[in-house]
């Protein structure tokens, strides 16, 4: 029996809709659901929910929880990742509080900066343990990674791994059809062309019917900025770069030096910048855990309706041989030429039965190229620090990233990753 694995199986509703659309897909039927999670009443709400959708729709799949790890994995075909290393309390809440002592803010604090370096920095030394495992008892499986930071780990699954992985993220999927309904057009039967890396790809072209329909985007774009709305600082960097981002307004807010700034205050304000928004999402869903368990089980025959995950959809491709486009995350094999090649990079993608082949995309704009690289540096610097154990390295990344360098002097910078460490303590391996 095929077997698809999901580490971290205790994040039920993302469980839900992934091995639920799995359930739902006539090529995947007989495979066995292997869940795996460190917390054991989480993933047994795992279980029943799945076993629940299962009834539902008649699925031939068979659903199994593991407490061994190595198990879980043994024989996998596909192993799909959805883990987050520490948690918001102690590691969130850490990678928010010291940062603001030395006036340094943040929103999302999972992909670069200061949150997204130390994010990293945890999760790496774990994610190469589940590599080793694979190594041993699925060489040949495809890891699906959903985990933030997206660029860093698929970038070192695939390299010091030496697994055969994908980094999967929302915003490409969503891109177009949020801008147009913000805008308030139609996008059926819309073109579009993304590229660049994961949280700052952009829509590099998009037309129907032939029309370049970026004039009429600007033109609308132009006049709702003239009110606040939730997509301020991405109009702003289209306004400015000539593009539009696919990943939100409060990630990119943080990505870049413009936007959060201790001398430049009413900038906040102005474009709608919510500080500390993961944190906030984080005490939300926390507290709503409860009511929301409720709901998923408050009938024991459970409805699921496939969702846009790419997960099921590559598993279908991969097992049909009808190809299906996705936009994924990949290592930089030449695809956009001015971007590093030690870069992991979000391109178009075409998968079928042979794997995921990635479709080359040539120089992006010099400008958007450059901010990529901006944000590729730390990435490259954060690898650097976790594979060598220098702690030179963490220091690197944090003062080669934008928002960082823009606010904190150099010795601000090393006191801020010293104390950041040693909060941190044993989520972390010890740096020489």
């Amino acid at each position: 029996m095929s077997k698809i694995t999901f580490i971290g199986a205790g994040s039920t509703v993302f469980v839900k809709n992934v091995l639920g659309d799995v359930m739902s897909t006539s090529a995947l039927q007989g495979f066995e659901l292997a869940l795996f999670d460190i917390d054991h009443e989480r993933l047994q709400d795992s279980e029943r929910l799945l076993n629940s959708i299962k009834n539902t729709l008649g699925s031939t799949c068979v659903i199994k929880s593991y407490s061994d790890r190595k198990e879980a994995l043994r024989g996998a075909k596909y192993v799909v990742n959805a883990i987050q290393v520490g948690g918001y309390d102690p590691c969130t809440i850490t990678d928010f509080d010291i940062p603001k002592k030395y006036g340094l803010r943040q929103t999302i604090a999972d992909t670069v900066g200061i949150g997204g370096i130390f994010r990293n920095l945890r999760t790496i030394p774990v994610m190469l343990d589940f590599a080793r495992d694979m190594q041993e008892v699925c060489p040949d499986a495809w890891f699906l990674n959903y985990t933030n930071p997206m660029a860093v780990l698929t970038t070192v699954m695939n390299t010091a791994g030496g697994v055969k992985t994908v980094g999967l993220c929302h915003s490409v999927q969503h891109c177009v059809s949020h801008l147009f309904e913000s805008l308030g057009m139609d996008h059926t039967g819309v073109e579009s062309k993304i590229a660049g890396i994961n949280h700052m790809a952009w829509l590099l072209e998009v037309k129907k019917n032939g029309v370049d329909l970026y004039p009429e985007i600007k033109r609308r774009a132009a006049e709702k900025q003239k009110e606040q709305h939730d997509d301020m600082v991405r109009y702003e960097l289209m306004n400015r770069f000539g593009y539009y981002v696919t990943e939100s307004s409060e990630h990119n807010a943080e990505y870049h030096p413009y936007f959060i700034k201790r001398s430049y205050p009413e900038l906040i304000e102005k474009f709608n910048i919510p500080l500390d928004e993961y944190p906030r999402r984080c005490v939300k869903q926390i507290n709503g855990w409860k009511e929301m368990r409720e709901k998923l089980f408050a009938s024991e025959h459970i409805e699921h309706n496939r969702s846009k995950e790419y997960a099921s959809y590559i598993m279908e491709a991969m097992e049909s041989n009808v190809p299906f486009k996705i936009g994924g995350n990949v290592m930089n094999t030449g695809l956009i030429t001015n971007l590093p090649k030690e870069a992991c990079v979000e391109v178009p993608c075409l998968v079928d039965a042979s794997g995921i082949t990635p479709t080359y995309v040539g120089d992006l704009p010099p400008q958007l190229a450059a901010l990529n690289r901006s944000n590729i540096n730390t990435q490259l610097l954060t690898v650097e620090a976790a594979l060598t154990g220098k702690k030179e390295h963490i220091y690197h990344a944090a003062m080669l990233d934008p928002h960082t360098s823009a606010e904190l002097s150099l010795d601000d910078i090393t006191a801020l990753c010293d104390e950041l460490i040693q909060a941190h303590g044993s989520w972390l391996p010890a740096y020489k």
